[in-house]
């Protein structure tokens, strides 16, 4: 077989991901940006017993809007972070290891995290 008769390996251009694949890339990248939520917890925390300046500084950028928004987004990678672990939960009982299984699930961790998110926020508010 010549080179010119090759065929060639499908790439991501041509080759659309399943949405499986693609939340469990994105359960991944949760982790990370949940351990990066962590570190500003905790440097947070270490303002708070580090005086009133020190905390005040923190309050005022984690009231900014721009605050508000990570901790939107930390709220919303812990829930689909945290519904995602119960779906792993289930597969382990060998439960869901099917395609189809899998492809159901899907929406019901998406809408599980998007309402837990919606409702932290909306009890944060009040």
């Amino acid at each position: 077989m010549s080179k010119a008769n090759r065929p060639l390996s499908p790439h991501l251009q041509v080759y659309r991901l399943p949405m499986t694949a693609k939340m469990s890339i994105s359960f991944r990248a949760m982790g990370v940006g949940l351990a990066i939520g962590f570190v500003f917890l905790a440097s947070w925390l270490i303002g708070a017993g580090a005086g009133r300046d020190a905390f005040n500084g923190y309050h005022a950028f984690f009231t900014s809007w721009f605050g508000l928004l990570l901790l939107f987004g930390w709220t919303a990678a812990f829930y689909y972070h945290a519904c995602n672990g119960i779906r792993h939960l289930i597969w382990d009982t060998g439960r869901g290891l099917t395609n189809e299984g899998a492809a159901k699930g899907n929406p019901i961790v998406l809408g599980a995290a998007v309402v837990l998110t919606i409702i932290t926020w909306i009890i944060g508010l009040a």
